[in-house]
């Protein structure tokens, strides 16, 4: 499977799902978009493009310094909260990995300056790395996010894509299971095509017959 990345648009050629806006642990899982040909978009496949998806909303500021494990570690979450989601979806059993990686991210942020030890000028106070608090902080955020879309009502709308390969999720409206009108069109071409080639032959003589006359 090859995966584009700088070479494409920072977003995909997609509008978010239903429920992104609503929920950010819905856009983080569909920051990883399977498409057609078994390409796939990884929003968080750099630093700089996981940087700007959080800065995009408002986790980060612009000139935050992503390093290599601060977008390990978004992209890590994404997939276990994807885990949390195909559960609930297809109404299964949770990993247990995966919901403690959820508590963890939720309760991993300090709320107040921690304690440090010099051994030459003793106690002090401090707060981590500027950079590695802007990450934990996102990632509190997100999984907190995760807890409470999975708890609340919205949990029974939850559903994956209808259109393979499509691998979003999105939060369904009635009868709709895709997560944009590209997906659905492509839903409903694959139907199309089933049905014409699982037709009886007889059929196909009968329609060639009267396209004959």
């Amino acid at each position: 499977m090859r995966t584009m990345k700088e070479s494409l648009p920072e977003e995909p050629a997609l509008p978010p799902a239903q429920g992104e806006e609503e929920h950010l642990s819905l856009a983080l899982v569909n920051s990883a978009v399977a498409l057609p040909g078994g390409h796939t978009i990884d929003l968080l496949g750099t630093p700089a493009q996981a940087n700007r998806w959080l800065t995009a909303r408002g986790l980060a500021p612009v000139d935050a310094g992503m390093r290599d494990m601060c977008a390990a570690q978004l992209r890590s979450l994404r997939e276990q909260i994807r885990s949390l989601f195909a559960s609930r979806a297809a109404k299964l059993p949770a990993l247990p990995a995966a919901v403690a990686v959820v508590n963890d991210a939720m309760t991993r942020v300090p709320a107040t300056p921690l304690l440090q030890w010099d051994d030459k000028t003793g106690p002090y106070r401090s707060t981590p790395h500027p950079t590695t608090a802007i990450v934990e902080h996102a990632l509190a955020v997100l999984a907190a996010d995760a807890a409470d879309l999975l708890t609340g009502p919205d949990a029974e709308r939850l559903t994956a894509c209808g259109s393979a390969p499509c691998s979003r999720y999105l939060l369904r409206h009635g009868r709709r299971h895709w997560c944009s009108t590209r997906c659905g069109d492509r839903a409903r071409a694959a139907r199309a095509y089933a049905r014409r080639t699982n037709a009886p032959q007889g059929t196909h003589g009968t329609e060639a017959a009267t396209a004959q006359d």
